[in-house]
């Protein structure tokens, strides 16, 4: 049986949404799954594709659709926009972007006024802001991805360097879903153990200089993929299904979804990666934990970059 029987609709049917629906598909997590894109020919092959081998895994409807077929949708996922191109900087990602973002928007809005939208589109934070604008939904309704897949990348590096199994590692980045993302290195455990004190315990090293070398693989772990494939969509697709699993088993997980500061850490009026509480209605709550002088420097500064690109938007 699928959960609760929802409808998700996912908005983009290229590499990331059409992984992402097999994921969500492969996890059983709705009754309806409908993939929408500009390319119609696109997500009617990417839907049947999927759709041929639903009767191996139980109740579930995968279609291509409009904006007109998502009605009623319990979660919208968006990974549609507009890439780069070589020489261009985020800004012009964003402007591109928000062109793209003030035609759906509205669309998906009008067939699904009380659904939770969750954006994936890079960048990711920005995106989500945006969406938040032009939906006029509350706050709580509308999130990002965030640094969801980046703390799983974390976890998996530490797990390999140190030869742990990752369910005994509990760590977070939070910030910007991009280089400028915060490792809380002040709130990781091992065991449940404080991750300096374990390394002690055990007599091995754990430097400053260590924690750098690991934060900056999982910056640059994403662009390895690309490099190699030339996208990425695997583990994205798992960390949203990770968040619509939350969200409709109303789990009030802690995951580091991008969500609205209004005052938290000292920040105000951006969305970024957060430890939020997720459940039901989207984001409960934002925690406010305990971080370093030197985190809490970081993740002011990742806000302080994204709202530059923020500040001159039409929305």
């Amino acid at each position: 049986m699928a959960i609760n029987n929802a409808k998700i609709s996912v908005i983009g049917a290229g590499f990331v949404g059409s992984t992402t629906a097999y994921a969500l598909t492969l996890q059983n997590v709705a009754t309806e799954i409908v993939l929408v894109d500009i390319n119609k020919d696109k997500s009617k092959a990417e839907a049947l594709d999927i759709a041929h081998a639903t009767s191996a895994l139980g109740d579930i409807e995968v279609r291509p659709g409009d904006y007109k077929e998502t009605k009623d949708s319990d979660i919208v996922i968006i990974t549609a926009g507009i890439g780069p191109k070589p020489g261009e900087t985020r800004l012009d990602i964003v402007n591109k972007n928000l062109k793209v973002f003030k035609s759906m928007i509205p669309e998906i809005v009008k067939y699904s006024p009380n659904a939770i939208l969750l954006v994936v589109s890079n960048p990711v934070d920005i995106l989500t802001y945006m969406t938040y604008k032009l939906s006029g939904f509350p706050k709580n309704r509308v999130l990002g991805s965030g640094t969801v897949l980046d703390t799983l990348r974390l976890k998996y590096t530490i797990e390999k360097k140190y030869n742990l199994d990752s369910k005994d590692i509990d760590t977070l980045i939070i910030g910007e879903h991009g280089d400028s993302q915060v490792a809380l290195w002040s709130q990781t455990n091992i065991h449940g153990i404080p991750i300096d004190s374990y390394f002690n315990a055990i007599d091995r090293e754990f430097h400053n200089d260590v924690k750098e070398e690991i934060a900056e693989a999982v910056k640059e772990a994403g662009y390895h993929i690309i490099q190699g494939k030339g996208y990425t969509n695997f583990g994205v697709a798992i960390a949203v299904t990770r968040i619509v699993k939350a969200i409709l088993n109303d789990e009030n997980a802690l995951l580091p979804v991008s969500s609205l500061y209004t005052g938290e850490y000292g920040i105000e009026d951006i969305y970024l990666g957060a430890p939020c509480m997720v459940g039901r209605i989207g984001v409960k709550r934002i925690f406010q934990i305990p971080i370093d002088e030197n985190e809490l420097r970081q993740l002011k500064a990742s806000a302080d970059s994204l709202k530059a690109l923020t500040k001159d938007l039409n929305i």
